[in-house]
């Protein structure tokens, strides 16, 4: 019996090297604008690389098993009982809690306190939900429907909540969610790296990430990302135009 487990244990190893570099080589993730995206993606990545070894053992005993430990003929009955290992079960435990450990240290912990960073901000933007439209409101008092812009490499806190329903604040290049709570501020802290706007990519835009009723899906507003003295400029050029 125990060498019938050699052919599962080479298989592991094949699929472990071929799913790890398929993982290293391919993302499906959108690209990074921000300062916390680039923490999660490094979380993502890890877990993904983490979760490869443990898919090449399903894998390969899945595989084995259909070749070699499959029934034949008639004769199905049970087969002789097996007996653990006390060695094989310790070192499972051993590993299996230093991963999981390991895991909630780093990202965790560490990843956490990454994304939240400092409570300190450059800007202050309030965003308000409704069904099933946002409404932006910058630090001079002056409001949008239309479309979020932001500056680029400032530290923008967003004051978020809801006037109906529950919703979420979502930006998916951004990468960070936050949810919109009626009767409840909820904050959120976004450093974004890159200009840019809704043309260039899709995932800069608003996305109610929380089911908020029928026109749920459609409850987007498009990002942009610009320079300070561009997004100066616009702020102030909200209140001309009213």
């Amino acid at each position: 019996m125990k060498k019938s487990w050699i052919p599962v244990f080479l298989l592991w190893l094949l699929f472990t090297v071929l799913g790890l570099l398929l993982v290293m080589n391919t993302t499906v993730l959108p690209a990074q604008y921000s300062e916390e995206a680039e923490v999660i993606d490094e979380a993502y990545e890890l877990l993904e690389a983490l979760a490869v070894p443990v898919m090449a053992l399903i894998f390969a005993i899945m595989v084995w098993g259909a070749i070699s430990w499959r029934s034949r003929g008639a004769d199905r009955e049970d087969g002789p009982p097996q007996r653990t290992s006390k060695a094989v079960v310790g070192v499972w435990l051993v590993v299996t809690i230093s991963l999981a450990v390991g895991v909630l240290i780093n990202p965790g912990f560490v990843g956490l306190a990454a994304v939240r960073g400092e409570p300190v901000s450059d800007y202050v933007v309030q965003l308000e939900g409704s069904q099933f439209f946002w409404e932006v409101t910058y630090p001079n008092g002056e409001s949008a429907l239309d479309e979020l812009v932001v500056p680029v490499h400032k530290r923008v806190r967003y004051d978020v909540h809801s006037t109906d329903v529950l919703h979420s604040f979502w930006v998916p290049a951004f990468r960070t969610k936050i949810d919109a709570v009626p009767g409840l501020t909820t904050q959120v802290y976004i450093t974004a790296t890159h200009t840019g706007g809704m043309e260039d990519d899709v995932n800069l835009r608003i996305q109610c990430a929380e089911l908020c009723g029928a026109g749920h899906a459609q409850m987007a507003m498009p990002v942009r990302v610009v320079e300070e003295a561009e997004w100066l400029a616009y702020i102030e050029g909200l209140g001309s135009d009213g």
